[in-house]
């Protein structure tokens, strides 16, 4: 049986009443946005709270974050709660569109890690299917949602699979959001990208295009690259 439990250098993730468990996708995100002299921070789908602590960690801002799954919105609250930085993070148990809806609060770097499967055959776990799926979230939600929150310099920044990811780029110019930083995740050396990390913006830039490899081609031997992204968080590096 898997742990109840994820260990961080500086905190601790429980996820055990959590649809979605600690993985490499919010642990990749949380480290690789730019949250550095940001004052105003949205975690949008908080889950366990991990990226919102993550976030915390690297800044000394205060960190809003929304989570519609009330056992996920009280494991992350606990789980901020438990921390160093629970004067500085915010939980709150709604959806993104009611939040939309009803707050004024505009932030100058939102950052999510989605529901990402479109169109796929839905899991027979209910909450697993709406932490997996966008049939509570679209992608068309999360880019109007972002267009009226985000300041005019702000920065959104999301985790996606490669088609999906591609396909909300073009989506998200419709809107007047525009990819300026895209980062390939490879699993392997030489294998074709299955993540996208994605930075967005109101004005158009010149797009910085890079790419991460998470483990050389034996398992658990991890890349420079990636323990050089990730090692101010895991124990192992």
């Amino acid at each position: 049986m898997a742990n109840s439990y994820f260990k961080f250098k500086q905190f601790t993730i429980y996820h055990d009443k959590c649809a979605m468990k600690v993985g490499t996708d919010g642990v990749l995100l949380g480290a690789w946005c730019n949250a550095k002299n940001k004052s105003k921070i949205l975690d949008i789908g908080a889950g366990t709270g991990l990226i919102a602590l993550m976030i915390a960690q690297r800044c000394n801002s205060t960190v809003d974050a929304i989570e519609i799954d009330n056992s996920a919105y009280l494991q992350a609250k606990d789980n901020i709660n438990r921390s160093a930085w629970r004067d500085r993070v915010n939980v709150e148990n709604i959806s993104f569109q009611s939040f939309c809806k009803t707050k004024t609060k505009k932030y100058n770097i939102i950052v999510t890690n989605p529901p990402y499967f479109v169109n796929s055959l839905l899991t027979t776990d209910n909450n697993r299917a709406v932490a997996r799926h966008d049939i509570s979230l679209s992608h068309t939600d999360i880019i109007d949602g972002v267009v009226s929150l985000l300041l005019p310099d702000g920065s959104f920044n999301i985790i996606l699979p490669y088609t999906e990811g591609s396909i909300f780029i073009a989506e998200a110019a419709l809107k007047g959001l525009y990819c300026i930083r895209k980062t390939n995740i490879l699993p392997v050396p030489k294998r074709k990208p299955k993540r996208l990390l994605l930075e967005f913006k109101k004005n158009k830039m010149p797009l910085i295009e890079d790419s991460i490899v998470i483990e050389n081609f034996k398992r658990h031997n991890y890349s420079d690259e990636y323990k050089e992204l990730t090692k101010d968080f895991y124990l192992f590096f």
